[in-house]
């Protein structure tokens, strides 16, 4: 007789947790309830997979409200009619669409309306009326009771107890952005819309007994049938319609690839494609492998960069089919990790893409393929974000808001509803706030998308379903991963770059990685990790490990790709890692069982296959076995239990097999520790290849380099550093102009001409307007030119004056913003046409008014983020010491003091949790210092944000990489403002500065 229960998916409205809500029901007695949350299937076929433990038959249906305003309620008879549903819920749910007052004719569902807002008609035959408890009385007077077979009992389920109902409030209350004491009864359930056994909710009824009837009937006829316990792939089955054709043309484009990938094809290559073959046509995985094929055949149609990662690597068929550029041959990887037998889940291929040809590659799979839908994130409520949005709720002042939020606080001290606060932000902390778009998932599924889920539109435009991809992989629906980053938009860039800026270079063949693995000049760069810019080898962690490793060749660089993730260095092996690499020696400490298992790492767990070797070899588990260990120390087991069974397996075996104790233990906490973290081989060596890629552009041509990796928003690093990287390769960086510069960064020769777009406060619509009008009718030849064909307030021609960009006109930027003030400040806004002759402007004596390359860097650190002269020479004192990056070598076991200008850091903890930081600087010079501080030291002398640093500290050498362990830091003061300062400290301030700054060639 439960025909309208919610779960917490009911955003911000439900409490009752999935698993939570069956725990109750089957304490409760209840075997059937109908799960109707709010506007939305999100937990529906959860609950269908996890209900039969708690021995109950859920059905399904939606509670359709406007707010909180009930206007029906929908039950699905079947799967049909749970697609009716969907369907119909989509569409409401589309942008300009809205939830009707009646439901429409659905053939396999039922429709429940609410008693107290019910116009009374004549009502179709799957068509009933919902009475509550509250409208009994207005029953007994009412026509309805001649008409009781229509009538059911309707009881809302929202949530457990009165902890439950305040807490519901204040979701409420976060929904309408109003505080608790002006929240209306409108906005909110009843108290009374608890889970409760069914003779409490029946007991008000007892004169009409027939409601109850009347419920239990309609559920009675309400049958779903969804089987998620096969994990049957539910994708769509076959690419050309026949599984015959499938496999057929999967092993003719197998084969015909061959000669792009290998010279000659040995018996082992044969026969691994055969075995290959052979289980992705028995696991049914053929169409998934030739839909990835169509969607990269089309990427490279548009020539479109895309990298293939992932497991997907360890197939010798995807790198025939050009799905990957990992050649799992060369790098020994075993298909086993990607498919086998045991596996219950389907192959994984990650398809990345430039930032700037997703949203496109997108567009065709929803237009090749029929049933298709992104997929979902829950975002759920943070502990940090409920603080301040209960805090608002509260009514609390915002300062009280924002040190309950930082923690700085002591509980016994807080005032009652400071407490509340608290108390309820944890208790919400992991609710669903609002759904999102994962990644990149993409499911491509057999039947229609609204036979599982509904749909919504977010402003990508695209479908997306209302379940996450674990419930997705509960039922069998897989998602292809369409990802986006912006290393390959660099690659693809740069490439065109060097076309324009060398046009007659022979074209470049970006994906000649056997030629670049062996290149002197990348290997340089490897070994001495002068790798900025670079994909995946650009962090500090990352620069120092290379330098450790002295890592010059691929296969190195594939180990270092999965040795700097935090699991590896978590367990301690990163560093034992490093020692047998460098010593050879220390190999012989490794366990006889662990060497023989991986000679490759010299004993050390580095790779996610790792695992499954260790838990299968040492541990004695099946290949099942291990695979499930791996997923679930993944996070991506489903039973804590299941796990825990497989973990304790592993004991028994070691115990059996006559291992210590100790020994098993260790071994366990290694891939405990990791496990979670490590990349997959094939992912490690996909990233290696990009790697390389960039690594070429870097090694041969630096500064097109930069101005593609500046036009791709960076990388590890802010503009500014690689703007510092370019000119440390003989770049001349100059500020934006408007005849020369474009929205991005442009390169003429070796003149770097930062882009309009890099102005902060420069509008979208104003640089286009500036490079229409340059494109159709040339250079703008002054201000009163550019005046004349630009409509631009005040306010924006400021900011390109304050910039230097009309700086081609040889005058003082004062006198253009005294002018431009003159001419502008009641300029019409609207676009104006042309007219034959030029009005003669009015020109202006204006006063002497001089500028000084000093009010330029603050312009500059204004408009850009950092100034385009050195920062050491807006120090407000002279250098205080001499020592260089390139010195601290000699001073091993000394302390120094040195200058620095911050970069980067890195918060860490300490194994009690204590807080302690890594700091990358640049010295004087432009060189890299690397500096730890410890907890007492990072206390004491904490980071300041930006600017330029004294550093004292202890240096110190580990495998040949330097560093300084900080003992003492300060920030140092750099000149007034020269911009808002008084005259006499203006002149002195700039002399000191004419004294430093390095001459600056103007373009």
């Amino acid at each position: 007789m439960f025909i309208n229960v919610h779960s917490y998916y009911s955003l911000r409205y439900g409490t009752l947790k999935p698993k939570d809500l069956l725990e109750q029901a089957q304490q409760l007695g209840i075997g059937c309830f109908a799960l109707t949350d709010i506007n939305t299937t999100s937990a529906c076929l959860d609950i269908v997979r996890l209900a039969p433990e708690h021995g109950i038959r859920p059905v399904l249906g939606v509670d359709f409200r406007r707010g909180a305003q009930q206007q029906f309620i929908l039950l699905a008879q079947n799967n049909e009619g749970f697609r009716e549903i969907n369907a119909f819920l989509s569409d409401c749910l589309l942008p300009g669409n809205e939830i009707p007052q009646q439901a429409p004719v659905l053939p396999h569902t039922f429709t429940i309306y609410p008693f107290n807002s019910f116009s009374h008609r004549e009502l179709n035959e799957n068509e009933f009326v919902g009475v509550h408890e509250t409208d009994l009385n207005r029953l007994k007077f009412s026509s309805w009771r001649q008409q009781l077979h229509k009538l059911v009992l309707l009881h809302t389920v929202s949530f457990k107890d009165k902890k439950d109902f305040n807490t519901h409030r204040l979701l409420r209350s976060i929904d309408n952005n109003t505080l608790l004491s002006k929240l209306t009864v409108s906005q909110q359930g009843r108290e009374t819309d608890l889970l409760a056994c069914e003779a409490s909710i029946a007991k008000p009824f007892h004169e009409f007994p027939e409601l109850i009837v009347n419920a239990k009937k309609l559920l009675d006829r309400c049958h779903i049938d969804f089987d998620v316990s096969k994990g049957i792939p539910q994708n769509q089955n076959t690419y050309t319609g026949n599984e015959v054709l499938d496999f057929k043309l999967l092993k003719k484009l197998t084969y015909a690839g061959i000669p792009y990938r290998y010279e000659t094809a040995g018996d082992k290559i044969l026969d691994r494609i055969e075995k290959e073959l052979h289980i992705i046509k028995e696991k049914k995985f053929v169409s998934y492998f030739l839909i990835n094929w169509k969607i990269l055949k089309y990427a490279r149609s548009k020539q479109y960069f895309y990298v293939g990662r992932g497991s997907g690597a360890n197939s010798v068929v995807a790198y025939l089919l050009r799905i990957t550029d990992v050649d799992p041959i060369e790098l020994d990887l075993y298909f086993e990790r990607f498919i086998n037998l045991y596996r219950k889940n389907p192959p994984d291929f990650d398809l990345d893409f430039s930032w700037k040809d997703r949203d496109d590659i997108t567009a065709f799979i929803f237009r090749r393929f029929k049933n298709t839908a992104l997929l979902t994130v829950y975002n759920t409520f943070k502990y940090k974000a409920s603080v301040r949005e209960l805090g608002k709720v509260f009514g609390l002042p915002t300062l009280e808001i924002e040190l309950l939020s930082k923690g700085e606080y002591t509980y016994k001290e807080l005032d009652k509803l400071s407490r509340l606060v608290i108390t309820y932000s944890k208790y919400i902390q992991g609710f669903p706030n609002y759904l999102g778009i994962h990644a990149g998932g993409i499911l491509i599924s057999e039947k229609p998308i609204h036979y599982y889920t509904a749909t919504f539109m977010p402003p990508k435009g695209f479908p997306t379903t209302q379940f996450d991809m674990v419930v997705a992989e509960d039922i069998g629906l897989y998602k292809f991963d369409i990802l986006s980053q912006r290393g390959l938009g660099k690659i693809k860039d740069g490439v065109s770059i060097v076309k324009y800026n060398h046009p007659n270079l022979p074209p470049i063949d970006i994906h000649d990685i056997k030629r670049f693995k062996e290149d002197e000049r990348i290997k340089d760069l490897l070994r001495n990790a002068k790798a900025i810019g670079c994909f995946y080898v650009e962090s500090p962690a990352m620069r120092m490990l290379l330098r450790k490793l002295k890592v010059d060749n691929y296969l190195g660089l594939v180990a270092a790709s999965s040795v700097i993730r935090p699991g590896v260095a978590k367990s301690g092996m990163m560093r034992e890692y490093i020692l047998r690499y460098r010593y050879p020696e220390k190999r012989k400490e490794a366990h006889p069982v662990m060497l023989d298992i991986m000679p490759e790492t010299y004993g050390v767990m580095v790779y996610q296959e790792d695992v499954i070797k260790v838990a299968h070899y040492f541990g004695g588990l099946t290949l099942s076995e291990a695979d499930m260990l791996r997923r679930g120390m993944s996070g991506k087991f489903r039973s804590r239990e299941e796990f825990l069974k497989v973990k304790q397996q592993f004991f028994d075996n070691c115990h059996v097999s006559g291992k210590s104790e100790t020994l098993t233990a260790e071994v366990w906490r290694q891939i405990e520790s990791f496990a979670g973290y490590a990349f997959a081989k094939g992912h490690s060596a996909s990233y290696a290849v990009e790697s390389y890629q960039s690594l070429f552009l870097k090694a041969y041509y630096p500064l097109e380099y930069m101005v593609a990796t500046l036009n791709n928003g960076g990388g590890f690093y802010s503009a500014e550093l690689y703007v510092h990287e370019a000119r440390m390769h003989g770049g001349t960086i100059v500020a934006p102009c408007i005849n020369h510069s474009t929205s991005e960064a442009t390169i003429q020769g070796t003149t770097i001409f930062l882009g309009l777009g890099f102005l902060h406060a420069l509008e979208i619509n104003i640089i286009k307007k500036i490079l229409t009008e340059r494109q159709q009718r040339g250079y703008y030849e002054s201000l009163d030119d550019f005046i004349d064909r630009v409509v631009i307030s005040i306010e924006q021609i400021n900011i390109l004056i304050k910039a230097n960009a009309f700086r081609f006109t040889n005058r003082n930027k004062r006198e253009l913003l005294w002018e431009a003030h003159m001419k502008i400040h009641k300029v019409n806004l609207e676009n104006t046409e042309l007219t034959l002759f030029k009005t003669k402007k009015m020109n202006f004596h204006t006063p002497q008014l001089p500028n000084t390359r000093m009010e330029d860097a603050f312009d500059e650190m204004e408009l850009l983020g950092f100034p385009l002269c050195n920062p050491f020479d807006l120090l407000l004192a002279p250098a205080r010491s001499s020592m260089r990056a390139k010195k601290l070598s000699a001073f091993i076991g000394k302390s120094v003091t040195i200058e620095g200008y911050l970069i980067a850091t890195k918060h860490t903890a300490t194994s009690q949790g204590k807080p302690m930081y890594f700091g990358t600087f640049l010295d004087r010079d432009g060189d890299f210092i690397d500096t730890v501080h410890f907890p007492p030291v990072a206390a004491a002398y904490r980071f300041r944000g930006k600017g330029i640093y004294g550093i004292t500290g202890n240096v110190m050498e580990e495998f040949d990489c330097i560093s300084i362990e900080v003992t003492k830091m300060v920030r140092y003061p750099i000149i007034q403002d020269p911009r808002y300062s008084d005259i006499q400290s203006r002149s002195s301030s700039v002399k000191n500065f004419n004294r430093r700054i390095r001459p600056v060639q103007k373009v």
